[in-house]
């Protein structure tokens, strides 16, 4: 029965739990969901057998790998679903259905994408992050925020449609579709690297970051901010690893959002611009492509993930008892808002 168990992509899980939410109109049961399901996902990772095929499935003579596992997957998987328990937590009072099964399939799609072997289902759940995540923007209710999350889902599908692509063009080159180290040379691997670039907002691609993430509910901009980004990062070093333009663009992405981000006056959209900007570190690192810089783009991805969170919580917080994050409209925080303070 375990080994049943420890078979399932954890992802899987967290998915059902998310669809599961949408039919539960109580509350307190359906946030007790969000919480527990990726606390059984965490179980069964830590039960699971390490570096193994664990399930695959052969579909129309191409192999799928479904789930597998190794540190590095290990360890984005980790942090995906800490997130996940930490955005429930936090959306625990005020959340709606929409916010925790939207949170739920969207995270549960950004786990079982790490844990994935080959391209064709990267594609599937890459995808998936994108349709769930929209729902977190509209369920906002503004015509800011309808705008947004449809320019945020058109570049997303985008990002999609390259992936697909990439892939079958790769598969048509070599008939090997396995998530592995690539090298730029073909149509198959820029496309595929445009897909990439584009969840990761790569400078002139970026835009859908700002526009979209502070439109976002107050519980779905904590939840956005820890995925989509990081999963592009997670796959750069499955297949760029060590690409020098990489440095390049990583270099230029920590430097451009700083000055815009300077001049921003809402404390959201700030945010937004710093969490490019650390992105920018995370790929610079995966250019240089020795062990120690990989290690420190998954370490400071792990890191980042929770205090960008913690950062995107707190601007939360402000919003709901100031009624807004513009810089220029607030002041003496700590005499209202001590918690929030600390």
């Amino acid at each position: 029965m375990m080994d049943f168990l420890t078979s399932i992509n954890p992802g899987l899980i967290l998915i059902a739990a998310g669809v599961l939410c949408s039919l539960i109109p109580v509350s307190r049961v359906r946030q007790s969901i969000a919480i527990a399901a990726p606390i059984i996902g965490i179980v069964l990772l830590f039960s699971s057998k390490q570096d193994v095929v664990l399930s695959s499935l052969n579909f129309m003579g191409m192999e799928l790998v479904l789930h597998q596992i190794d540190p590095l997957s290990s360890l984005f998987g980790l942090i995906f679903m800490i997130a996940a328990i930490l955005g429930a937590i936090y959306g625990w009072r005020t959340a709606s259905w929409v916010e925790d099964s939207s949170a739920l399939i969207y995270s549960g799609a950004a786990v079982a994408a790490v844990f994935v072997g080959d391209l064709l289902s990267l594609f599937v759940f890459w995808e998936l992050t994108a349709i769930a995540s929209v729902f977190l923007i509209f369920k906002s209710g503004t015509r800011a925020a309808y705008g947004a999350g449809m320019r945020y889902l058109g570049v997303q599908i985008l990002s999609g449609l390259l992936l697909l692509m990439g892939t079958v063009q790769l598969f048509q080159a070599s008939g090997d579709l396995s998530l592995r180290q690539l090298e730029l040379g073909n149509a198959g691997t820029w496309l595929l690297f445009l897909a990439f670039g584009i969840k990761a907002a790569f400078p002139l691609m970026h835009n859908w970051l700002q526009d979209s993430y502070p439109k976002a509910t107050i519980v779905g901009t904590v939840v956005l901010s820890a995925f989509t980004t990081k999963l592009a990062v997670y796959v750069l070093m499955r297949t760029f690893a060590g690409e020098s333009i990489l440095i390049w663009i990583g270099a230029i992405m920590t430097i451009f959002p700083v000055f815009f981000a300077v001049l921003e006056n809402d404390l959201r959209k700030v945010l937004a611009y710093s969490l490019n900007n650390q992105v920018g570190f995370m790929v610079c690192a995966v250019g240089v492509g020795t062990p120690l810089a990989l290690n420190g783009a998954a370490g400071h991805a792990f890191a980042h993930i929770l205090y960008k969170s913690l950062l995107f919580m707190s601007m939360g917080a402000v919003l709901l008892r100031a009624g807004t994050t513009k810089a220029s409209e607030l002041g003496g925080l700590y005499k209202s808002m001590p918690w929030t303070t600390v």
